[in-house]
């Protein structure tokens, strides 16, 4: 099929990649424009931008997809598809109306539930045992349109960054099964109830709340890890905890404040019950073991985090 791939961040290169390999002809990759990034802000391309370069795909990087202009080009493709995921635009009727079979979007949950930007943190942080995939018929809604394919997995014990690479990597082959036979994956419309919207993740949300429950704070290290990290602060210098195992889930640790540790191995108070800290980073450093990171900086029984 003659395709346009729509995407910016790593979780797009695996679809991308899998319609490469298809044989598909992907006439244009758009992606967002490069940006500073990190702490030198040195100006970079996105992800989707380097693999389209390296595989001699041609780049476009439209700030916006609003102007006449911008629309003019984009119909001009004679797409029979436009394929998205996680592009990061919003793409006017215009465009969506442009490609013969209109545009297909790669979203990582299981529609209608977690519309928008965060679905697989939000996934995370609200106990869902899984989660998936859904391959959607775009439309002007926010992720509103029917569905053609939905595949599902299960969240226990993933962090955010081991089911985003899981969910892209399904997302891919399962473009790659729709656009095959469209015919025999119809759209679908959403069922109107279930119903909930993913907000963009604050980097305020990241503190760690130890005055909710140990089985909370645990969904709140696996859904920040790996960006942008759950943390506590001690002594004015913040700690990553990019994994925890808890302890107690159900209990109330007798005379243990919540966010106080409760041994020498980094085991904290919450209410109810305790985690214990298994991989932790301190600030400019390395990601290490909580062992090996107490045997330099010991955290000892009765210290308050905050």
């Amino acid at each position: 099929m003659r395709i346009a791939f729509m995407g910016t961040p790593p979780f797009a290169v695996p679809t991308l990649a899998a319609l490469h390999a298809a044989g598909h002809q992907i006439v244009a990759v758009y992606t967002q424009p490069p940006r500073p990034a990190q702490r030198g802000k040195k100006v970079q391309q996105s992800a989707v931008h380097n693999w389209a370069e390296e595989h001699g795909l041609p780049v476009r990087t439209p700030k916006s997809l609003r102007s006449e202009e911008a629309q003019a080009e984009f119909a001009a493709l004679g797409l029979d598809v436009a394929v998205v995921a996680a592009y990061g635009l919003i793409l006017p009727q215009a465009v969506l109306a442009a490609p013969r079979e209109g545009c297909l979007n790669v979203h990582g949950s299981i529609l209608p539930r977690w519309r928008g930007a965060a679905p697989v943190q939000r996934a995370i942080l609200a106990g869902d045992a899984e989660t998936g995939v859904t391959i959607m018929q775009m439309d002007v809604g926010l992720d509103t349109g029917a569905m053609r394919l939905v595949e599902t997995t299960p969240t226990a014990g993933k962090s955010a960054g081991m089911l985003t690479h899981e969910l892209a990597e399904m997302g891919a082959l399962m473009m790659v099964k729709v656009l095959s036979d469209l015919h025999a994956f119809q759209p679908e419309t959403q069922p109107e109830e279930g119903v909930t919207y993913a907000a963009k993740i604050d980097k305020s949300e990241a503190r760690l709340d130890f005055l909710t429950s140990a089985v909370q704070v645990e969904r709140q290290i696996r859904a920040f890890n790996p960006m942008p990290g759950a943390f506590f602060e001690l002594e004015g210098e913040r700690y990553k905890l990019l994994a925890a195992e808890v302890v107690h889930p159900a209990e109330t640790v007798a005379g243990a404040a919540p966010g106080v540790t409760l041994d020498d191995a980094l085991t904290v108070a919450c209410n109810p019950g305790a985690i214990r800290a298994t991989r932790v980073q301190r600030a400019g450093k390395p990601v290490m073991d909580a062992a090996e990171l107490l045997r330099g900086r010991a955290i000892a029984k009765g210290t308050r985090l905050a």
